[in-house]
């Protein structure tokens, strides 16, 4: 059995949560299973949230209480910030890192504007992807590569590049599957 890396409990896997900007749009989407050690635990997971009435959507991967704490904390640096993402993650991604008991979630973010799509960190990362396709989770970098080539080769509108990234991705991930939800921005 896995274990993680603080606490000798099992580790938790979930999740492929992937972005991607396409002509004017945003979409992000994320798969619905949930892992407990080598046990599916819960297929059909929600792990899209629109934040800021709307103008935010927010993925996250790892530990579903971790990220829920994150995501309050990151409406209110929205709040805060008059909804300017870039602001807002920088500053949740300061106080994740020197904030003691932040320090301890484990949890990543991806949120996405109309204009921005970051992934946050809790070492005080906040990365803006250069092309605009971000993945996170276990079958992250599957989805990631997935939507690469989409991109390159064929006029799919971000959302269906992300959906079928998210199909490919579950085809090799064993902890991804195929209970899709894609949101866009637009």
């Amino acid at each position: 059995m896995m274990m993680s890396r603080n606490r000798a409990e099992p580790l938790i896997r979930s999740t492929t949560i992937l972005s991607v900007r396409r002509d004017g749009r945003a979409a992000i989407g994320g798969d619905g299973q949930v892992s407990f050690g080598q046990t599916t635990i819960k297929h059909d997971a929600r792990k899209i949230r629109s934040l800021a009435d709307g103008k935010v959507l927010c993925g996250f991967a790892g530990s579903a209480a971790d990220a829920f704490a994150l995501l309050d904390r990151f409406e209110a640096k929205l709040e805060q910030h008059k909804d300017n993402l870039r602001r807002a993650a920088i500053d949740l991604a300061k106080d994740w890192r020197t904030d003691r008991a932040l320090r301890r979630l484990e949890s990543l973010l991806i949120a996405v504007s109309k204009d921005t799509s970051l992934m946050i960190g809790g070492s005080g990362d906040v990365v803006e992807p250069s092309d605009g396709v971000i993945g996170i989770g276990s079958g992250g970098m599957f989805a990631v590569a997935a939507a690469r080539a989409l991109l390159a080769h064929s006029q799919l509108p971000a959302e269906k590049v992300v959906e079928e990234s998210l199909r490919i991705a579950a085809d090799i991930c064993v902890f991804t599957n195929h209970e899709i939800v894609v949101e866009t921005l637009r």
